[in-house]
């Protein structure tokens, strides 16, 4: 079983236009839909697709809109009662695949509800192979809510405790690496750097560029790290080897929840007991998928692209 932790849900609105975004004028839109959105849902939901148990954790009021689209995804859900509403996200992609995202903050969270969704986290993931812990904060938690999240669940389970992956950035993901030595991270290039506090060097290949910058990190404070780098594929750098790959050809409809397919991705092919350049190659394959379909769509097996996916050894 793998559980995910949404502590800042969305309700992902999705708009395609027929031509390029037009700033400052009245455009028609060509089609729009409704997805219940956050990463750790989005992780969810591909996971329910593959067959593999799927636990969602997240806050939800009881009158909230987002309930009946996240009962039309038809995953497990672990809900904690609060008294704001899930936020709305929109997005809004042209013909060539270039995204204008809004993303609004989110209800605060009071302290008691927050603790009930540690509590609650804490209970889910009793017996599980993997915590996800996915997304932004909502307003009323600390920067450092991840961290309580970590210690109460390996306080809780000890030696049984499940393998923990962190998908964030900013503060948050700086607060979990520097303090409670997640299993996996999946940042972008872009939130690599800023967590390491370095440059890329734009003169190398991408994948290249990522690897030493990852090595500052992995194993000394992270276990491993799932690097994506949108169309240049994926890198995953482990404490005893790395590995780059490509994706293959898609047409792009939307890249929202592609890092998030990514990581589920690399859950499922971990949880059959596949080997590192299997489980970044299903990464990259899922992925792929995502950035294939429209809106937050959740692929399904029949969804990855048939192309090849390169995976070599990085030295």
């Amino acid at each position: 079983m793998i559980v995910t932790l949404t502590a800042n849900p969305s309700l992902d609105r999705a708009i395609a236009l027929d031509e390029a975004l037009r700033p400052g004028e009245v455009q028609a839109a060509a089609s729009a839909r409704e997805d219940a959105g956050g990463k750790g849902i989005n992780v969810a939901r591909v996971v329910a697709a593959a067959g593999v148990d799927a636990v969602a954790v997240l806050p939800l009021a009881e009158d909230d809109p987002f309930d009946a689209a996240l009962r039309a995804t038809r995953i497990a859900t672990h809900r904690v009662a609060v008294t704001g509403h899930a936020r709305a996200n929109l997005t809004i992609t042209d013909p060539d695949g270039v995204t204008t995202k809004l993303n609004l903050p989110g209800a605060t969270l009071a302290p008691t509800e927050a603790a009930a969704v540690v509590a609650a986290v804490v209970e889910a993931s009793r017996g599980a192979r993997w915590l996800v812990l996915a997304g932004s904060l909502p307003p009323g938690v600390g920067d450092d809510f991840y961290v309580d999240v970590i210690t109460a669940v390996r306080a809780a389970h000890g030696s049984d405790a499940p393998r923990i992956a962190v998908d964030t950035s900013g503060a948050a993901l700086t607060a979990v690496v520097e303090r409670a030595h997640p299993d996996l991270i999946k940042p972008n290039d872009e939130e690599l750097a800023e967590l390491a506090g370095v440059a890329l060097d734009e003169a190398a290949e991408l994948a290249s560029a990522v690897l030493p910058v990852a090595r500052t990190l992995v194993p000394s404070r992270v276990g491993a790290a799932l690097v994506t780098l949108g169309s240049h594929g994926a890198v995953l750098v482990e404490a005893d080897g790395a590995w780059a790959g490509t994706p293959p050809p898609i047409r792009v409809q939307s890249t929202v929840g592609a890092g998030d397919s990514s990581l589920a991705g690399y859950l499922l092919a971990d949880v059959e007991g596949a080997a590192a350049e299997e489980r970044l190659r299903r990464a990259i394959r899922y992925g792929s998928a995502a950035a294939s379909l429209p809106g937050t769509q959740a692929p399904a097996p029949g969804d990855l692209p048939p192309g090849d996916v390169p995976v070599s050894l990085l030295l």
